[in-house]
């Protein structure tokens, strides 16, 4: 059976997340969305995607080295909402989850 390919969408926030990372840490988080979200955005592992509980959105948060992408999965399309480094990700998580 042919895996499904999701469609990646940045909310524009994220977009701006991405473009104010340093060059290699944006070229891992990319890298990492392509390889892990774009298949297997479900697919939680201790190290790496993990279901957040209790909240409606995000419902998952990926690990990319010390960044933390924040993403929400409607049917096929992935919704990236943030892409933050790993010390600003609980005050975004008590600012924006729900």
């Amino acid at each position: 059976m042919a895996r499904m390919n999701y469609e990646i969408i940045l909310a524009p926030e994220a977009a701006q997340d991405l473009k104010r990372l340093k060059a290699h840490d944006r070229a891992e988080v990319k890298d990492a969305l392509e390889r892990h979200l774009r298949h297997e955005p479900k697919k939680v592992s201790k190290s790496r995607i993990k279901r957040l509980r209790g909240l409606s959105h995000p419902q998952y948060r990926s690990r990319v080295g010390e960044i933390r992408v924040f993403y929400d999965i409607t049917g096929n399309r992935v919704e990236v909402l943030a892409i933050v480094p790993k010390s600003e990700a609980a005050t975004w998580l008590e600012e924006m989850g729900g």
